[in-house]
This record gives structure tokens, C-alpha cells and sequence, in this order.
């Protein structure tokens, strides 16, 4: 059964629990004493990939919405980007209800967005790739207005902070995503999701460099490297046998399909083969 179908089954509450089991509770509008006793009276519970997979969906929605609320306002690009996510990943009805409401969760007062972050650390924190993509979704969603202000900068900063990763690593995504999205509105490829239409990149060359992370000076053998580490990283298969929802697969390979246009851009630049 699917994490969705254990989830359906109300017998989530008693095997995920913490904060994001809470907001799944409030969400899906379970009992917890029903999910315990059902898992008493002999229910299935979550599976430990089922369990990764509903941590990771709980938890991408919920803190997406408390970091729209960063500045004090959710802005329509911001809106719009949430639900242009959630049209990608092709949810059902049930599914795209349970992600606005967990959204709307994370957008509250009171929001426990420490204590979230430490349960999907505890859950995924070895899977380096699943955080890296949960990560992305994040810078993604506080750019979606084409800028990262200062509250949101903060608040990114104490996410990547509270989940293990550097400030360099925080600075270097945001220079990949930004790149990633002048060279999608350049190419013509992807502009205007979220809402926001970025400006025509004046020089695509320089922005596929950004988005593998490697100068313009490196060479042959290193912007290969770099585009190998970069598709291993988003590899939908391989994100998906480490947890990633089934229903977020569609995110990883357009990932994949823009790494591929950029190095297809740069290896046409030099002439490798």
C-alpha cells in the first residue's frame, strides 16, 4: 500500500507521530486515538519508506507555507507557486486538499517549524539527495516573486541551518536556482511557472555555467564531473528509492531535463563531444 493509502487508513497518528504527525492530524482531520487503536488492533502502520514519504510530503508543503509568510504576506507569485507545485506533481483532489491545508498549517501562528525541521531531519537526514531536493523546493517557492528579500533570506538561513547545511551550500543553491531560472526564461523552456516570468538571460552560456556550479575557465573533464554529480543528485529513480513521493517524481526530472539543457549549451560552446 501506498503512503497515501496508509494514510487514508488512519493509521498514521500512532507510527509517524511529532509535530508533522500532528499537522497531518489536524490536516487529514484523524484522531489520534483512532490511529492508535487501529494500529492496536492489528492496522498496518507506515512502513519505513511509506514513513519517509509522508514526512517528506508533510513537511515540503507545511514549511513552504510558513516561509511564504515570511515578509508578513503571502504574495500571489507565492500562492502561485505553491499551487503551480502541486499541478506539477499531478495530485489528486484528496491530495492537492491535504497539501493546501498543510500549507495553510505552516502560514498559522505557532507554526513549530524547529521542532518540524528536527523530525524530518531525524527521518531523512542520511539521504543528503532528499534534503538537497526538499531544500530546492524552498529556495524555489521564496523565489517565486523573482527576489529573496530579507526576512526570507533569514528564514532560509535557519532552515539550511537547522538541517545541516552550510551557508556556502545556501549561497551556492540560490546561485544555481537563479541561474536555473534566467537560462529556463532565456531558453524559453519552463518561464513563467510559479506565476513570474523572469527576463530573457542576456548571456545563457554564463547562466548554464551557474547552474552546474562551475566557472567558465574549468575545464573539459571538470564541467563533465560536475555535470555528473549534478544529475546523480536529482536522479528521479534514486531520489525516489530514498523516499521521495512518488507523486513529486515529475519535480525531479524537469530538474534533470534543465541540468541536461545547460550542458548540452555549454558542450556546444567548446565543441566536446
Amino acid at each position: 500500500m501506498s503512503w497515501w493509502g496508509k494514510l487514508i487508513g488512519g493509521t498514521f497518528g500512532w507510527m509517524l507521530g511529532g509535530p508533522l504527525g500532528a499537522l497531518l492530524g489536524t490536516a487529514l482531520g484523524h484522531s489520534f486515538d483512532r490511529g492508535i487503536e487501529a494500529n492496536r488492533q492489528g492496522g498496518d502502520g507506515l512502513g519505513h519508506h511509506e514513513r519517509i514519504q509522508t514526512v517528506f510530503f508533510t513537511a515540503t508543503f507545511s514549511v513552504m507555507g510558513h516561509l511564504a509568510k515570511a515578509d508578513g504576506r503571502v504574495s500571489e507569485h507565492e500562492i502561485a507557486f505553491a499551487r503551480a507545485v502541486m499541478d506539477r506533481m499531478s495530485l489528486t483532489d484528496d491530495k492537492r486538499r491535504l497539501a493546501i491545508e498543510l500549507f495553510n498549517q505552516g502560514k498559522a501562528p505557532g507554526f513549530p517549524l524547529d521542532e518540524a525541521l528536527e523530525q524530518f531531519r531525524r527521518e531523512c537526514g542520511r539521504r543528503f539527495n532528499l534534503v538537497r531536493m526538499f531544500l530546492e523546493i524552498q529556495v524555489q517557492a521564496a523565489l517565486a516573486d523573482g527576489h529573496l528579500d530579507e526576512a526570507e533570506q533569514r528564514l532560509l538561513l535557519h532552515v539550511f541551518e537547522r538541517l545541516g547545511v552550510s551557508r556556502r551550500d545556501f549561497e551556492m543553491m540560490v546561485a544555481m536556482l537563479y541561474a536555473a531560472r534566467n537560462f529556463a526564461g532565456g531558453a524559453g523552456a519552463g518561464a513563467g511557472r510559479g506565476g513570474y516570468q523572469p527576463p530573457p538571460s542576456r548571456d545563457l552560456l554564463v547562466e548554464a555555467y551557474k547552474m552546474l556550479g562551475v566557472s567558465a575557465e574549468a575545464g573539459d573533464a571538470e564541467v563533465k564531473r560536475a555535470y555528473r554529480r549534478m544529475m546523480n543528485q536529482h536522479h528521479p529513480d534514486k531520489l525516489v528509492s530514498k523516499g521521495l513521493p512518488e507523486e513529486m517524481v515529475r519535480l525531479a526530472t524537469e530538474k534533470t531535463q534543465e541540468i541536461k539543457a545547460a550542458y548540452e549549451q555549454i558542450k556546444q560552446s567548446r565543441g566536446m563531444k
